[in-house]
């Protein structure tokens, strides 16, 4: 009788799920060993979420920051299923899909779900503000600045003066120049308050330097469909918007906090330094998990940090399976890198410090490194590198 291959089942398919996947189909199995993997995820479209902002601006295009998984798993033998999970049997180890009778049996679960944004936290938030976390958020976001392009001026409210905030006023302001009325609300006394301090500095004279009036200090009491509702020292200002962008907190997707595994306050599943569960056959990763690693530092909830543990989760799968030892993380923080504009960005890091278009030039190299696949990078290395070349010609070719 042949023998049942091992089944891997990785549920979600960002930076944690999908490169988890990868790293598994690069491991050296033999031919018993070599497992069934199948990666779940809800959309056909990886997405390198730190490039999602140059959509806005027109930098870059979808196909360069968001290839369908079909392409990224071409020839490894990984198998895509495109579908939204409704839950978990961790006793009969079974992974159920919604709105069908399909059933995944697995003998390893990954959990890499991600976080979701989470926008009811005031009045009218959830009917009126646009979160900004995947490719339809920046579709939905684009559609509404076409609609508003007869206009002379277009007032938005950025909530949240984190990374994403920062990031989105800079390029926001500097798509709309003078038409532009881009206010950054931050509840902190500072944008940007876990940030180190040369990444702040400049951020803060980008957003000056681009007219962005930034609201410290200041909660949104609600968000109705013309206006936002503003509280500084107990005094509420109501000021007429266009637009409201959401990006303040995380919270873990629903199955995964139904999981019956141990969680921490936040719903988030808690490891082991191995990136185990307290069922050993789950690990996880990401913003659906809280880890703290080898060396007890408690690791962020970045693409850079669920970049990393991808490779750990591979490995240790790979050492379970293989009867090797399996190997604790160990985070290693390379620093922090955020656009600021178009060729202009900021990065900090291994004791680096760069603004301007230097980092920009920087940041662009280190995610092209980092995207999933050589393919892929090969193909938007060249795209980037032909870009000024067919800048150049637009430019001299004759107007009609």
């Amino acid at each position: 009788m042949t023998q049942q291959p091992t089944r891997i089942c990785i549920l979600g398919g960002g930076f944690g799920g999908l490169y988890t996947a990868l790293r598994l189909s690069q491991l050296p199995w033999t031919k018993l060993e070599k497992p069934d993997i199948v990666l779940v995820d809800q959309r056909d479209r990886f997405l390198f979420s730190p490039l999602l902002y140059e959509l806005l601006t027109g930098e870059l295009e979808t196909w360069e920051i968001a290839p369908p998984y079909t392409e990224l798993l071409a020839n490894t033998g990984i198998q895509f299923c495109q579908a939204e999970v409704a839950s978990v049997d961790v006793e009969v180890k079974q992974v159920h899909i919604k709105d069908a009778e399909t059933v995944l049996p697995y003998d390893y679960l990954v959990v890499a779900m991600g976080g979701e944004t989470p926008i009811d936290l005031v009045p009218g938030a959830a009917e009126f503000a646009i979160p900004f976390r995947t490719i339809a958020d920046a579709y939905r976001l684009e559609e509404k600045l076409r609609s508003l392009e007869p206009a002379d001026k277009v007032r938005i409210a950025i909530i949240g003066g984190g990374y994403s905030g920062v990031e989105l006023a800079c390029k926001l302001a500097e798509r709309l120049g003078d038409r532009g009325r881009v206010r950054l609300v931050e509840a902190a006394d500072q944008i940007l308050r876990t940030s180190p301090e040369f990444n702040r500095k400049a951020a803060s004279e980008a957003l000056e330097k681009l007219g962005v009036f930034v609201d410290l200090e200041t909660k949104v009491e609600s968000i109705t469909a013309e206006a936002i509702a503003l509280e500084y020292r107990e005094q509420v200002d109501t000021i007429p918007v266009d637009v409201v962008l959401w990006t303040v907190g995380t919270k873990v997707a629903p199955v995964v906090q139904a999981l019956p595994l141990k969680h921490n306050s936040r719903h988030q599943l808690v490891l082991t330094p191995t990136l185990q569960t307290d069922r050993p056959e789950i690990f996880a990763l990401g913003d659906s998990a809280e880890c703290i690693d080898a060396e007890g530092q408690k690791v962020p909830g970045t693409a850079q940090a669920a970049f990393q543990q991808a490779d750990y989760v591979g490995w240790n799968l790979w050492a379970l399976i293989t009867d090797k030892p399996l190997l604790p993380f160990r985070y290693q923080a390379f620093g922090e890198m955020m656009t600021l504009g178009k060729d202009n960005a900021t990065l900090s890091g291994l004791g680096v410090k760069l603004d301007g278009p230097f980092a920009h030039i920087a940041r662009r190299l280190m995610y092209l490194y980092r995207m999933p696949t050589l393919d892929h990078q090969i193909k938007v290395g060249l795209n980037w590198i032909m870009q000024p070349v067919r800048d150049l010609l637009a430019s001299q070719s004759p107007r009609p």
